[in-house]
């Protein structure tokens, strides 16, 4: 049998982006046994896919675990052909360790380089989709019907908040003062607002809770794909440039993303299913962008939020990002 790795170790929002790659490679190898190389946390979304047959995690080990490092190394040559999604220095090493087995990715000297002069200013999407056809892979949109399923089922019209971001890069965050002015706008429009993160992400919510009671906190209570379905069924969500928020709009909810001058939304905002579906507030310190204006762009999404395709299909509409 053919056997494939595909290699994606990323954070939260570079994996979503790979999911149309993902469905690619699938799609175009149908008979393969396709293997999925990640991390730990990305594990339980990945078995959940339809895309791939195994899993597996890198430990990441580092050449003075001699053992773990050879197991790696060993398995990647195991593989007909390996598409290298995450094309980082590390990824490359790989390739050369592992006596540079048929490749997909920017490593020098592999089989289907990716080589475009022009690669590292290309968002994620065009790159990847850049990469796959080079290597003869045509790019499908993903179905997401599988994930739209899961998860917790509120019986009434809702926002979806984010307020968390990486920890080390805390100007990526818009207060959660604001966070919870906009809360109390939404909850005035009929919306009620829910709180999603990480189990360290507590302390926003509460902080949240305080400008709007009712705000509902499920920060730290879903797992990925419990948070994908959850977002699926939202009417809007609204939140700093963090992995949940690339989830939200690849599930074709309608997305507001706040973007600080720590990130480029033109290499990495979060890609809607359909035209106009993510929109990017884009301030160089987040905190001079006024709530006012996050709510009055909040309410313009929200009117025009509904019933959303997982299928594949664009709904007519092409992937776009527009900033505001």
């Amino acid at each position: 049998m053919f056997r494939i790795l595909v290699i994606r170790l990323g954070a939260l929002g570079d994996f979503v982006l790979s999911f149309g790659p993902f469905a690619s490679i699938r799609a175009a190898y149908p008979g393969a046994e396709i293997t999925l190389l990640t991390t730990e946390p990305f594990r339980a979304l990945a078995e959940a896919a339809p895309w791939f047959d195994r899993v597996l995690c890198d430990e990441r080990p580092r050449m003075s675990q001699p053992v773990a490092l050879w197991r790696l190394l060993n398995g990647l040559k195991s593989y007909d052909l390996v598409f290298d999604l995450q094309t980082s220095r590390r990824s490359a090493r790989y390739f050369a360790l592992a006596g540079r087995p048929c490749w997909s990715g920017a490593a020098p000297g592999c089989a289907h380089p990716h080589d475009n002069p022009w690669r590292n200013h290309m968002h994620t999407i065009v790159r990847q989709r850049d990469q796959l056809r080079r290597a003869r892979v045509a790019s499908i949109a993903p179905d997401l019907s599988w994930l739209a399923a899961q998860g917790p089922v509120l019986h009434e019209g809702y926002a979806v908040l984010v307020p968390g971001a990486s920890p080390h890069r805390p100007t990526k965050r818009w207060s959660t003062t604001h966070f919870g002015r906009l809360a109390s706008h939404l909850r005035e429009t009929g919306l009620r607002t829910v709180v999603v993160g990480a189990q360290a992400d507590r302390h926003l919510a509460r902080e949240i809770m305080r400008e709007c009671p009712e705000t509902l906190d499920l920060t730290g209570q879903t797992s990925l794909p419990e948070l994908a379905g959850l977002l699926s069924r939202a009417t809007l969500a609204c939140g700093n440039d963090t992995g949940p928020m690339h989830l939200a709009a690849a599930m074709g909810c309608r997305a507001l993303v706040l973007f600080s001058g720590d990130s480029d939304p033109r290499l990495t905002a979060p890609v809607g299913r359909v035209a106009g579906a993510v929109r990017v507030l884009a301030e160089e310190n987040l905190a001079d962008l006024p709530v006012a204006r996050v709510a009055a762009l909040a309410d313009e999404l929200a009117v025009f939020s509904g019933n959303q395709d997982f299928s594949g299909n664009q709904n007519g509409g092409t992937l776009e990002t527009a900033v505001a």
